[in-house]
């Protein structure tokens, strides 16, 4: 089946002929002809399987070639990395057409995005707290709105956006087309769309008698020691067919921690985690996308953006709280009918969660196998050739951590860094002796100096603090005077050195 046979007008499937997107996954093929009639639809459909096009090329096609100038169209998304990732691919879709998308979320300037508004874009794509700010502030104008979309809307349950939801769908024009789209149905998605949707037709992309995980992911699951995990991993990147992998971290701290420990390895590693601004985060996302690194590390909050096609391997590097946040982890890998693998690490401390894991997605593996760095098993499993170490030949810490230079400029800055080292090191010890720093060696030197040139006949250690303490009082005065004696002399240098 082509998309052209599900009635999607030809300018639209030629834009998609470009990236080479010709046949439509089973949630398009059942969408798009319901929801180019105007039916409301809630889409149930695992993670990548296509959902975006699914509602996107309708919603599309139904503004018309050349649509009027204001925003008709409403995607409501629960992360940033998920609005930047529908937006290209409403772009693409749109790409012979007038219409034009706009991207609202928080982390980026205002400017940028009032400005797309007031040129007139047509179709928003955005997170629900800047959504409702922008309105508020009368920016952004929802009340000629045809089309909403909800997607990822388990997702948006999760992160505490229901109420959120509620007042956009009170901003909107109650007569519009509205599709729903959520891997899972709680109830209380379920009494939302019960409560904003029209009759809507419920939608699974899936047999019913289809396992909770997808079949074309392996899952390999492994009891492992936190300080051997890194080990582990780096071990984990140098399988037979590893393409791009996708590594979880419950928190930032850990993402910061591994994606530093990963470069260190030789690995090419970035890190998408809240302690990063949004352009960085985007930067290190189309990094990975352009394939410029094939390893990212995530948490959560980001795991929803991460759209590519061609991830082969994710790594838990901890445990998920819960099923559905396993489940969409896993469905990094083995998007668009490819295989892939999922590697969970389960501490001694999280055991309990995983029994609540493996009973809720039917694994049958209660006890995860102990694994390490050295476990044949661990080579065997996952197609690692035997003897691989974890640190790519080749590799050092100057070259990693310097390592980001596309040109090979990195291993002669960090053969400088390396030949400089002693007299840096010298440098900053002159520097911190200067300044009154805590340098042990060279403050057991001075002692040493001073109980050299110390007279058999000194005074006291009263009488010596007394005196030390006049000659302080009148080095002080002498340097704000701006004196020209050997003393104010020599302590020029280190008011130069302090300012430094």
């Amino acid at each position: 089946m082509t998309f052209a046979e599900l009635s999607i007008e030809q300018d639209i499937v030629d834009a998609l002929a470009t990236k080479g997107i010709i046949e439509p996954f089973p949630i398009q093929q059942q969408t798009i002809p319901l929801a180019l009639t105007g039916q409301d639809i809630i889409g149930q459909a695992k993670t990548g399987t296509g959902k975006t096009f699914g509602f996107g090329l309708p919603l599309i096609q139904r503004l018309g070639a050349d649509p009027e100038h204001g925003v008709k169209a409403l995607v409501v998304v629960p992360t940033r990395e998920l609005a930047v990732q529908v937006t290209e691919d409403l772009e693409l879709a749109a790409s012979n057409r007038s219409t034009t998308v706009v991207s609202i979320y928080g982390g980026k300037a205002y400017e940028g995005q009032i400005e797309q508004l007031k040129a007139g874009a047509q179709i928003v794509v955005g997170t629900p707290g800047r959504l409702i700010d922008l309105q508020r502030q009368r920016l952004l104008d929802l009340s000629h709105v045809q089309e909403v979309v909800l997607d990822e809307a388990d997702r948006m349950l999760d992160l505490g956006f229901l109420s959120d939801i509620e007042r956009i769908f009170q901003a909107v024009p109650a007569v519009r087309h509205t599709m729903l789209f959520s891997a899972t149905m709680p109830a209380p998605i379920v009494a939302l769309a019960r409560r904003f949707m029209s009759r809507p037709v419920h939608i699974r992309a899936t047999d019913p008698d289809e396992g909770l995980t997808q079949a074309n992911i392996k899952h390999v699951i492994y009891r492992a020691h936190s300080l051997d995990k890194d080990e582990v991993i780096a071990r984990i990147l140098q399988a037979e067919g590893r393409g791009k992998t996708v590594i979880f971290t419950r928190t930032k701290r850990a993402a910061a921690k591994l994606v530093e420990e990963l470069k260190d390895r030789g690995f090419n590693a970035a890190a998408v985690h809240g302690d990063l601004n949004q352009e960085q985060r985007e930067r290190a996302m189309a990094a990975f996308k352009a394939g410029k690194r094939d390893v990212l590390i995530a948490t959560d909050v980001a795991a929803r953006g991460i759209d590519v096609d061609d991830v082969t391997h994710v790594i838990n590097h901890t445990i998920p709280d819960d099923p559905d946040t396993y489940l969409h982890r896993a469905g990094r890998t083995g998007r668009a009918g490819k295989t892939g693998i999922a590697v969970t690490f389960v501490d001694w401390d999280d055991l309990h969660k995983w029994t609540l894991i493996d009973k809720a997605l039917q694994f049958g593996i209660p006890e995860p196998v102990e694994t390490y760095s050295s476990s044949p098993h661990l080579f065997t499993d996952l197609d690692i050739p035997a003897g691989t170490k974890g640190r790519l030949p080749g590799s050092s810490a100057h070259a990693a951590s310097a390592g980001t230079d596309d040109k090979g400029g990195d291993r002669q800055r960090g053969g400088q860094q390396g030949e400089g080292r002693s007299g840096g090191s010298r440098s900053r010890s002159r520097s911190r002796t200067r300044s009154g720093g805590s340098d042990r060696s060279t403050t057991n030197g001075s002692a040493e100096q001073a109980a050299a040139s110390t007279p058999a006949d000194a005074p006291s250690a009263e009488a010596g603090s007394a005196d030390g303490a006049a000659k302080r009082r009148r080095r002080r005065r002498r340097r704000s005077g701006g004196g020209g004696s050997a003393e104010a002399t020599a302590s020029a240098p280190r008011a130069a050195g302090e300012g430094e």
